[in-house]
């Protein structure tokens, strides 16, 4: 007889990805096969050179530092001070387990708990929500309107450029962020991870912690970046947190306790695609290739991609001819205008993520990504056309 109440709930949601079941099988059944545009995990080949540095590091025997190696800690430093970001050095960053581990965990590694209240997007990559959850405290979705967020926040989650929906945030957007956070007190996290792939030609997205944005000051505030999307090493989990040398030094004795190290061999990888930055540009040419194709072709199709959606791996679309006000009606997944639309694209053989995955409340957009082959992205544009 089993006497133990464990394991006891930790109040998780579903995990949203399995209510894609019935229509992938919809889409399986489409002649030419299914071809999945609803998750972001990349699929191009990891650059040679990152390989390279990957089995140069393979002899490895000892234990690896949390902390990453000094040349690792001065690459960063080096990433950064390329983005505008003087304010960091060897011992205001270290590396990650890839950065849904550090977004997940990143609340009660911080000693945030039953009481405290943590702040996200309110469309925005669920994870987030998850860091609350685990943490115990209580999570809230906030608009970008800086002035309706609760005071007495404890962390704030920012996403520039956002999942799903592309938005990108101003530098004066984030001073105003900045200024809010030092006033009431709170952390705040930016999750950065899409800035290289902006397709504006401007360059990447503002960061948090650029000298003209955060006065040169890191003081409460943490950059979260991962070589995942750019770099197409999503299988390394490589990535890194930097910011506020105080909130840094107490992130690792956390995780020295929890043994949450960053494999050498790895280690050695992201030294290198730090360092050496051409594979960035070749990857966000072959994104914004993919992005120029589908876009057009959901255009031509009478969908339209949503006028925030400015860079990062996904179109977020909705249909203009759809009655929006009907998915008001109902949370019911299978309902709503962004399941209808999921379910339309279903029946092309098409797999997208509806806005529900994303958003507490109902919603009428897809989020599609763009990592697939140019050979399928070529393939979803000419089903498309059946639409028009």
């Amino acid at each position: 007889m089993k006497n133990s109440d464990l394991p006891r709930s930790l109040g998780l949601p579903v995990f949203p990805w399995d209510l894609l079941t019935p229509y992938r099988e919809t889409a399986a059944a489409y002649p030419e096969g299914a071809i999945d545009l609803s998750i972001g995990t990349p699929i191009d080949a990891c650059p040679d050179s990152a390989q390279a540095a990957l089995q140069a590091g393979a002899n490895s025997p000892g234990y690896p530092a949390v902390a990453g190696t000094i040349q690792l800690r001065r690459a960063i430093v080096s990433w950064a001070r390329r983005r505008g970001i003087t304010c960091l050095n060897e011992d205001s960053c270290l590396p990650t387990v890839g950065s849904k581990e550090l977004i997940a965990s990143l609340g009660w590694q911080l000693g945030i708990g039953r009481g405290d209240k943590v702040l996200f997007p309110e469309v925005a990559y669920p994870t987030y929500d998850i860091c609350a959850r685990l943490a115990g405290a209580q999570g809230v979705a906030v608009s970008n309107d800086i002035s309706t967020w609760p005071r007495d926040a404890a962390l704030v989650w920012l996403n520039t450029p956002a999942n799903p929906t592309g938005w990108v945030a101003s530098k004066e957007w984030l001073r105003e962020v900045v200024s809010w956070a030092r006033e009431v007190g709170a952390v705040v996290a930016s999750d950065e991870c899409y800035s290289e792939l902006t397709y504006r030609g401007e360059g990447p997205a503002p960061s948090l912690l650029q000298e003209d944005v955060c006065g040169d000051d890191p003081d409460n505030l943490l950059l979260v970046y991962s070589v995942s999307k750019e770099s197409n090493l999503a299988g390394y989990r490589a990535a890194f947190v930097a910011g506020d040398q105080a909130l840094i030094s107490a992130l690792l004795a956390v995780r020295k306790h929890c043994g949450q190290i960053m494999p050498a061999p790895v280690q050695s990888a992201l030294t290198h695609v730090l360092s050496e930055r051409s594979q960035v540009k070749t990857q966000e040419q072959r994104y914004e290739r993919r992005r120029r194709i589908l876009a057009a072709a959901l255009e031509n199709a009478g969908f339209k991609v949503a006028a925030e959606c400015e860079a990062g791996l996904y179109l977020w679309v909705f249909d203009p001819a759809d009655n929006a006000d009907e998915a008001a009606q109902s949370v019911t997944p299978g309902r709503g205008a962004d399941w209808r639309l999921l379910d339309r694209m279903a029946r092309l053989g098409l797999i997208v993520a509806p806005e529900s995955f994303y958003n507490s409340r109902p919603g009428c957009h897809v989020r599609i990504a763009l990592c697939v082959s140019d050979q399928e992205i070529e393939e979803a544009a000419k089903r498309l056309v059946k639409f028009a």
